[in-house]
């Protein structure tokens, strides 16, 4: 047995045909360690593990990592490869970026470096960064079309995407940490550093009307003191949005803060965290008044996982994030995943001729629900919607909104509990704040349909294949073939009954066929 089916077991909700992959990335404020379940489009975290070293805290002043910086770095290395040995991780990459690149003793610190982690490590050129952050784009986001920054401790990448392809990119000594040392700790002095950095990026103005795109921790630390101070209710960093002027309110509020007091939530920030966030708000605000984008579009998405975008081939590149998640998470913890496939054909009937109408996202999104629709059997009857309604609402999805995030988290939540039980009520409706009133009534349709299926199936496949459902005139007809004529029953009715409500129809079985 290896070391990841003793911490896992044989299958453990992890695919037991991917090769374990560890990237080990030495940042300018981190050093990290991520294992992840395999090279795949939709990549899942075996273990993350990082430590704040701050190698590029002192550069801008004395050209050098610092001595204290250094130890730690090294120390946390050595824990790495023993966690690469234990975990039995064949594949490791490791890079290192800003701080390394631009030290005078980088060299010498790269040798030792590669020693106390037993591998070799790449020192990524500037346009190299640029290009892994823009992967890590197009890794978390479907058809990416914007400008990204990458704020570091060390650097600032900033990145043109059109149509995932790199049009533009550069790279500005304009790091959280390079800041603070370069002015004394002194916000206010920042300021015409970063103004002076931006204004020579003349291909900015591109960005106006587009997405901005905000990678990096200082910046992801930003978007969770906004949801604190907003009372958002969906607290997941991907994909959360906050309009351009609204943003550039937070981060002259943020920069202008002594010691981040009064903010809500800042106390739960690591200190370091904390000392850097102001210079990364000043430098998101310059950047939004040069770019002016329609909206910051956060991300949790970098440089890791754009290397191992990178290494994917074209065709595992273009299959779709969402889709190969919920297909993968399915297969783990279905009962069936060829009857998830399955359901997403049989509720196509529902979308068709006379019904609802949807849009290629709406459908996309019903085909996710129905993928993960029977991800939470396994738990108590009494609690698989709350369940599933938390996986989901904090999945590490990519390739998906929080609009579309919550409609999967309802959708699931509506299969298990049916649209009139208060279970898990309060939940829900906090969540259903962030959902339009067309997507809150979409899931609670494809909720119903998913149980009315489920009746008939009992989570397996072949079945529902040969029960179709059908509009006639005012009726939601359901055919159920002689041979499966036991089925039918008052609960089925029941289920078939709320699910043609929900449609405006009056519900009908025929036995026939």
């Amino acid at each position: 047995m290896t070391s990841l089916e003793r911490l896992f077991g044989k299958r453990g909700g992890r695919s037991s045909e991917l090769e374990p992959l560890g990237v080990i990335d030495i940042g300018s404020n981190s050093v990290r360690l991520v294992v992840y379940e395999g090279a795949v489009r939709s990549p899942a975290p075996l273990f993350n593990e990082k430590v704040l070293c701050g190698l590029g805290r002192s550069i801008a002043t004395s050209g050098k990592l610092g001595e204290e910086s250094k130890q730690r770095a090294l120390a946390a290395l050595v824990r790495f490869r023993s966690i690469a040995r234990i975990l039995e991780v064949k594949n490791i990459l490791a890079m290192a970026t800003a701080a390394v690149r631009d030290a005078s003793d980088g060299a010498e610190f790269i040798e030792r470096a590669e020693k106390a982690c037993g591998t070799r490590i790449e020192v990524l050129s500037g346009e190299k960064e640029a290009q892994l952050a823009a992967h890590g784009i197009m890794m978390g986001f479907i058809h990416a079309n914007g400008i990204a920054g990458d704020l570091g401790g060390g650097s600032l990448e900033i990145i043109d995407l059109s149509a995932e392809k790199l049009k533009e990119a550069v790279t500005l000594p304009l790091g959280g940490l390079r800041l603070i040392d370069a002015t004394g700790t002194k916000v206010e002095k920042a300021l015409p550093i970063v103004e002076e950095g931006i204004a020579r990026v003349s291909w900015l103005s591109g960005g106006k009307g587009r997405p901005f795109y905000a990678v990096g921790g200082s910046w992801r630390a930003l978007a969770r003191l906004h949801m604190e101070q907003t009372g958002y209710p969906l607290h997941v960093t991907q994909n959360y949005v906050i309009p351009t002027a609204e943003a550039i309110a937070f981060c002259e509020y943020v920069r202008k803060s002594k010691k981040l007091s009064g903010l809500s939530g800042a106390d739960e920030l690591a200190k370091t965290r904390r000392e850097v966030l102001p210079y990364g708000a000043v430098v998101l605000e310059e950047l939004l008044m040069k770019a002016e984008p329609s909206q910051v579009v956060f991300s949790v998405f970098g440089i890791r996982e754009g290397l191992l975008f990178s290494l994917l081939s074209p065709h595992e590149r273009r299959k779709d994030p969402l889709i190969s998640y919920c297909a993968e998470l399915s297969s783990l913890r279905s009962r069936s995943v060829e009857h998830a496939w399955e359901l997403c054909s049989w509720t196509d009937a529902i979308f068709t001729g006379s019904g609802p109408r949807e849009t290629p996202e709406e459908r996309r999104l019903r085909h996710a629900a129905c993928l993960i629709s029977d991800i939470s059997w396994r738990a108590h009857p009494d609690y698989r919607g709350e369940q599933g309604l938390n996986l989901l609402a904090y999945a590490a999805l990519g390739g998906i909104d929080h609009p579309g995030r919550v409609f999967l988290a309802l959708s699931i939540f509506y299969r298990h509990v049916g649209a009139g039980d208060g279970r898990g009520k309060d939940l829900s409706e906090q969540l259903k704040s962030v959902l339009s009133k067309r997507l809150q009534k979409r899931a609670r349709i494809v909720g119903a349909a998913v149980r009315t299926a489920h009746m008939l199936s009992i989570g397996i496949s072949g079945v529902i294949d040969e029960t179709p459902l059908s509009y006639e005139d005012d009726k939601l007809v359901l055919t159920i073939p002689r041979s499966y004529a036991g089925m039918d029953g008052e609960r089925l009715h029941r289920r078939l009954d709320a699910l043609a409500l929900l449609l405006g129809r009056q519900a009908e079985v025929r036995i026939g066929r």
